[in-house]
């Protein structure tokens, strides 16, 4: 990535964090969201985008992150402990996932991890000794006000986007982000000229499950009561792949992008379209896929092969 983008990036950071000091609670509560949504899309890309393997498992992921830290401190465990154990819980379960689902490729493998994602859903709704079933959980009172808890909450979802991000730089400018790309472009040619594609496969995988149970974490302690239908919702899978989708596949800045805008759409929708919200909201999308099926972020390339031409 180009120093200058780079250090728009860290402008953006500053500009975030700067953001509890001058926004309302309901400012802070929509920067936390969207600072979710670009962590759940980065997560994502590592293996939707750079490896090209179109996974639904994200609620899954979420909502494992989300019960494993809300069952630790119901135990006296510290939220923060927590959110890393469930994080850790999250990578793990996508290791042993990944080495017998990532020999699907495709459709297979889309379905696949749908249906992991319910059976999840199902085991927790029917273990009602240990996770309440459909009743949910409580989580204990953190003790802060309102205003500190809008502040504490965005403060940590910043800090997940922004490790997410480091994430991203990280692995697409390393071998395992040249191996991805490999993969995504014909897997077998790459096996062929000494690529590892199973490693390399899991390693996407349990990264992006390690950042989507984090934030499941985050999220029950935030929200202080989980269920199964809320945390388990095949709507954040489809989410997280609509903001890639939106924003770029495969870019290092497109789930950023695509995570802004779905949010930007989805509020101006939601206040002037209340009745008609999903279905306007998904003809914007399907529109926006369709004469930009490259994402947003292809719009800077657009640019430069303009103003190239002119010149």
């Amino acid at each position: 990535m180009k120093k200058s983008y780079l250090l728009l990036a860290l402008a953006v950071v500053v500009l975030l964090a700067l953001l509890p000091e001058v926004g309302s609670n309901y400012a802070l509560r929509i920067g936390a969201t969207v600072l979710m949504y670009m962590a759940l899309a980065l997560a994502w890309n590592f293996i939707g985008g750079f490896a090209g393997y179109p996974s639904f498992g994200t609620a899954g992921f979420f909502g494992l992150g989300a019960y494993t830290s809300a069952l630790l401190q119901a135990q006296g465990m510290p939220a923060q402990i927590s959110w890393m154990l469930a994080a850790m819980m999250g990578g793990l379960f996508a290791l042993m996932l990944g080495f017998v689902l990532l020999r699907l490729r495709g459709h297979a493998f889309a379905i696949a991890t749908l249906v992991v994602a319910e059976v999840l859903r199902e085991v927790i709704n029917a273990w009602t000794s240990l996770t309440g079933g459909g009743m949910g959980l409580n989580l204990a009172y953190s003790g802060l006000s309102p205003e500190a808890g809008a502040r504490y909450y965005y403060h940590c979802m910043l800090v997940l986007a922004v490790l997410a991000f480091i994430a991203t730089c990280v692995v697409a400018r390393n071998k395992l982000g040249f191996g991805l790309r490999c993969i995504k472009q014909n897997e077998d040619a790459a096996s062929m000229v000494g690529v590892n594609t199973t490693l390399y496969k899991t390693a996407a995988f349990a990264v992006s499950g390690v950042f989507i149970a984090a934030a499941g974490g985050v999220y029950a302690s935030w929200m202080g009561y989980i269920e199964p239908a809320d945390v388990f919702d095949i709507m954040i899978s489809i989410k997280a792949i609509v903001m890639v989708l939106l924003g770029g596949v495969g870019t290092v800045l497109g789930p950023v992008i695509g995570a802004v805008v779905f949010l930007a759409l989805d509020e101006v929708v939601w206040r002037n379209l209340l009745e008609l919200h999903t279905g306007t909201l998904g003809l914007l999308i399907v529109l926006l896929v369709l004469f930009l099926p490259m994402g947003l972020y292809s719009l800077r390339h657009r640019g430069r092969s303009v103003a190239q031409v002119k010149s």
